[in-house]
């Protein structure tokens, strides 16, 4: 028999294969189609839903402008709870209005549309909700400890400015992502405070003039506090990323935490359980840049200060002096006047229970 008789064994199997491969190709491309159908009637639903919300809220402020109206003149008992009662459940549908906006396309704010553009960043589904801020916040830990370890070695190994420069630069890139993911987030439901997102851009103009600053007497004067500074506050965020994350945990399980809170590098309110843990790390921070603005200061007045960077660095040091304080203060204090202050030991022993938050209610204190 010759060979060209001879059946070639592959050959037919591949044929075979390729066969079956056709049959199962008419299918996906029946399936394909039917993807795409249903993206157009999911695109079509989320503009319509859209619509109808922003159709709501228009007829919703008209009706609270009559009721606005109809109340300045006198109204008797009846009607005034007639007017409360629908402006009470004006404010509910307005809560389920932000409800259902989290599963639809949200429009990206003026940062991320000067950044991205018009594209969509928002996530439709609780798990992509989910891997997004868990990536946000593997990202915030990993660079932490590179940046601590970079720091480590700028202090106490290798003292050059290609070192410093190193960490400056790896600080602003750091800080600049934050800023877009932190952006991303709040686009799709979380509720960072302003303040935190306002601390990183800030934060990101910093190590961006510390990373121009000229080599010079006043340089190298602040160069070993400022490193000191970077290596501290990055270890302080390593303690609160698995401190936070045990506590959003826990809360998640009692279902008491929002879905997208994310650990901060401050104090928040569900973090209560935690406070002689971690106020003292905090503060200790806040009042190292309080120091680095003194001393930053106190070098703009020296005769060999030529740059312009050391007072400017003064002021941003302060500024985030500040605002972390203030913004630490403000929730131990609204947490203490809704909760009160009270101590375990001391109420077992001696049998009372009152606390800061029922003595500013019974009138014996006022703040706003």
């Amino acid at each position: 028999m010759s060979r060209e008789s001879t059946p070639n064994i592959l050959l037919l199997a591949a044929m075979e294969d390729w066969n079956d491969l056709e049959k199962e190709y008419v299918q996906l491309e029946e399936e394909h189609k039917n993807y795409c159908d249903l993206l157009a009637k999911l695109s079509a639903a989320q503009k319509k839903c859209l619509a109808q919300i922003a159709h709501h809220r228009y007829r919703m402020k008209c009706i609270g402008d009559n009721i606005t109206r109809a109340t300045k003149s006198s109204v008797g008992e009846d009607e005034k709870k007639q007017a409360n009662d629908l402006k009470h459940k004006m404010a509910e549908r307005k809560l389920n209005f932000h409800e259902m906006e989290e599963n639809l396309p949200h429009k990206n704010g003026l940062y991320l549309r000067i950044i991205l553009g018009q594209v969509n960043v928002s996530l439709l589904t609780k798990e992509a909700k989910f891997i997004y801020k868990k990536d946000y916040e593997t990202f915030k830990l990993t660079v932490s400890y590179i940046i601590l370890a970079l720091s480590f070695v700028a202090a106490f190994v290798i003292s050059s400015r290609v070192s410093d420069a190193v960490v400056n630069f790896l600080l602003v890139w750091y800080y600049c992502t934050l800023t877009i993911r932190e952006s991303i987030l709040r686009v799709n439901g979380s509720r960072i405070k302003g303040w935190w997102v306002t601390h990183h851009f800030i934060s990101t103009v910093c190590a961006a003039i510390s990373l121009i600053w000229p080599d010079g007497y006043t340089y190298s004067q602040f160069r070993y506090q400022y490193i000191l500074f970077v290596m501290y506050i990055s270890f302080v965020y390593v303690l609160q990323y698995y401190y936070q994350s045990g506590c959003l945990y826990r809360l998640r399980s009692l279902g008491e935490s929002h879905e997208m809170d994310i650990t901060v590098e401050g104090f928040m309110s569900w973090m209560w359980k935690g406070l002689t843990f971690l106020l003292p790390v905090l503060f200790f921070g806040y009042f190292f840049q309080v120091y680095n603005a003194y001393s930053l200061l106190m070098l703009a007045s020296h005769p060999k200060c030529t740059e312009w960077q050391v007072l400017a660095l003064s002021a941003i040091h302060f500024i985030l002096f500040v605002g972390n304080t203030m913004t630490t203060c403000t929730v131990l204090f609204n947490k203490i006047k809704s909760d009160g202050f009270r101590i375990p030991k001391l109420r077992n022993k001696y049998k009372f229970s009152i606390g800061i938050g029922n003595f500013l209610s019974q009138g014996h204190g006022h703040a706003e």
